[in-house]
């Protein structure tokens, strides 16, 4: 599987999940989380990612086997655990919602220009706010899963890093949930 197949992988989930306007309570956020991080499409996918750092053997400490492959498979689902985690708790204690809400513009320039500002703005009850969810779950994520990486890895710079490539797999992921519904009616002639 090429590296933008398992990308794609991980927008699906997100883009096929209804989004209503009524606000989630606590109880739904964290289904709304558990959902991204353990529904069956996303554990395969994190099972695919593992595979991805296996072709790619990073990091090179771990080795080539079925334990090294262990290795970054357990080390794939912790990032995915403490992201769900920290996310969960973010918006839940700043009354923040995680969902995407699809533009009602029409066009594909206007629509795409509506998916990027939701990495840093969010609904709150009394309105638009700095999505502290999503940059403090991206980031924070990055940075505690590397503790327990190999020491090499184990640094701001690639914490940096991989907070930013996670803000941009988001990018995708609300380009995903803005026009996957139109694709699906479209072309697979399916109902969202």
């Amino acid at each position: 599987m090429s590296i933008v197949g398992a990308l794609l992988l991980c927008v699906v989930p997100v883009a096929a999940m209804a989004q209503p306007v009524e606000p989630l309570d606590v109880r739904n956020k964290l289904n709304f989380h558990a959902q991204s991080v353990g529904s069956p499409l996303s554990l395969a996918v994190t099972a695919a990612y593992a595979g991805i750092l296996q072709g790619f053997d990073s990091p090179r400490e771990w080795g080539q086997d079925g334990a090294a492959y262990g290795k970054r498979l357990a080390s794939s689902l912790g990032d995915s655990a403490t992201h769900g985690a920290l996310a969960f708790g973010l918006d839940s204690a700043l009354h923040q919602d995680p969902r995407y809400f699809r533009s009602r513009e029409t066009g594909f320039l206007r629509r795409t220009a509506h998916a990027f500002p939701g990495l840093f703005s969010t609904n709150r009850q009394r309105g638009e706010t700095l999505s502290t969810w999503r940059l403090g779950s991206d980031y924070g994520a990055a940075f505690l899963s590397n503790e327990w990486y190999p020491e090499r890895l184990n640094n701001a710079h690639l914490g940096v890093l991989e907070g930013s490539l996670q803000l941009g797999f988001d990018f995708y992921s609300n380009l995903a949930a803005e026009f996957w519904p139109d694709v699906r009616r479209k072309i697979l002639h399916r109902n969202p």
